[in-house]
This record gives structure tokens, sequence and C-alpha cells, in this order.
């Protein structure tokens, strides 16, 4: 995997529903907030403060204005 591609940080924030979560991290570049499965949240463990890395994985990002 590409260093360039990971982004360290510290779990700010995690808002649970049935199925997905939302977890908030804050690193150096700001906040990144990702969408996942509430299964792997409980799975990998993930609690508010612990260090975590964002990994990203896109071919494209769009943004857009009203």
């Amino acid at each position: 995997m590409n260093g360039k591609n990971q982004i360290k940080g510290r779990i700010l924030n995690i808002n649970s529903s049935d199925v997905l979560s939302e977890v908030q991290l804050d690193t150096s570049a700001g906040i990144i907030t990702s969408v996942i499965t509430t299964s792997s949240v409980k799975s990998m463990g993930l609690t508010v403060g612990q260090e975590a890395v964002a990994v990203v994985k896109t071919t494209q990002f769009s943004l857009a204005t009203s």
C-alpha cells in the first residue's frame, strides 16, 4: 500500500446506528469522516481516542456547489 494513501490520526467520534457507523478521524490534514458498517467498528474494536489510519482508495473525487 502506498504511503501517500495513508493518513494517521486519532478517532474523534463514532456515531453508530444498527447497520452503519460514521467514524471521525482527527488528522494533521483535518477531520476525515468515514462511513463503515457497525459490525466492522465492533470487529476492529474501534473506540474514541484510539489511534487509527485512514486509507484512501479512489480514482475520482468530485465537489459541487449549489
